[in-house]
């Protein structure tokens, strides 16, 4: 089969530093949460509120992140599997049917933003001592930011992939295609990474490489739709009076984020969870529906900006 651009994905794990390697996922994450610090911290000079409460308002959003994004996977997605491995939802390894490392495989968006929404109520009510929409308004704009990154960190991991494409815009992902083992035994080369960079550039495994089908960059796709969430939320906030709608720049970010994953999702591979039960929609369309209903409500909702006469 010929592919339009023919591109073969096999990135390396990071940046290699001899005594230790910056994993491309984990650095994403790092921008995610560096660039939305500082783009908060223009927000709270602004505003004038204390960069103290930042540092807070960091420790919650990174905390809530995660943590949400966990169990959002684990009962989202995979709750057939984590119901008989309690265990492994807090832990990095796998027990069965050997014990392994695995780190933290899985997070899920929509449990990310449920957990951060739950975060700034009481970000909101202990420390910050504004309404909660107030912070969530703001908050938004570097959440949008940091989904970015986090799914270039998916691209480089050739996770959350889509569906098998002949179109221009088809990449063939060797890590999504074979598991470290598959790929040792295949080329017969015990380092997973070199056998991984054997079947993409070596002639004699061309046929291996012909195994990998091509499929749509879905992570590619959401990334990019994904700057133009930002863009609009920033410039909403910072060259409009839309910050002075109690909940409107909130309302948006719901409506607008998961519009873009109900589309991309149309091209992406099963997650899993429960689209088999209700059908016609993946997983992920179902959830996002909610979401984009919430924000709606609030856009349609959101205070006028009083006008103060002078």
């Amino acid at each position: 089969m010929t592919h339009a651009l023919n591109i073969v994905w096999n990135p390396s794990e990071g940046i290699d530093l001899g005594f230790f390697i910056i994993r491309y996922y984990s650095l994403m994450f790092v921008i995610a949460f560096g660039l939305g610090w500082y783009i908060m911290k223009n927000i709270f000079e602004r505003e004038g509120e204390s960069i103290e409460k930042l540092d807070s308002l960091f420790i919650w959003t990174v905390l809530a992140t995660l943590i949400g994004a966990r169990l959002g996977h684990v009962f989202f997605y995979d709750w057939e599997y984590y119901r008989n491995h309690l265990m492994e939802i807090i832990l990095p390894f796998r027990f069965s049917p050997n014990f392994e490392f695995t780190g933290y495989q899985g997070l899920a968006s929509h449990g990310a933003a449920i957990s951060i929404i739950i975060a700034m109520y009481f970000y909101s009510k202990n420390i910050l001592k504004r309404p909660q929409l107030w912070i969530l308004d703001r908050v938004v704009i570097p959440v949008a930011s940091g989904a970015i990154f986090v799914r270039l960190g998916n691209f480089f991991n050739s996770e959350i992939v889509g569906k098998e494409t002949t179109s221009a815009f088809g990449i063939r992902f060797i890590r999504d295609k074979f598991s470290p083992r598959d790929a040792v035994n295949a080329t017969q080369i015990a380092n997973p990474n070199e056998a991984y960079h054997a079947i993409a550039t070596d002639p004699k495994f061309a046929v291996l490489l012909e195994q990998v089908p091509a499929k749509h960059p879905t992570q590619l796709y959401e990334a990019f739709c994904y700057i133009f969430v930002f863009a609009i939320l920033f410039f909403l906030y910072w060259k409009t009076e839309a910050r002075l709608k109690s909940g409107y720049l909130f309302g948006m970010f719901l409506v607008l984020l998961f519009s873009v994953r109900i589309v991309v999702e149309s091209v992406k591979e099963s997650q899993g969870g429960f689209e088999n039960e209700l059908g016609l929609l993946s997983t992920g369309q179902w959830l996002s529906i909610p979401f984009i209903l919430i924000g709606l409500y609030f856009i349609f909702t959101a205070e006028k900006p009083v006008k103060v006469e002078h």
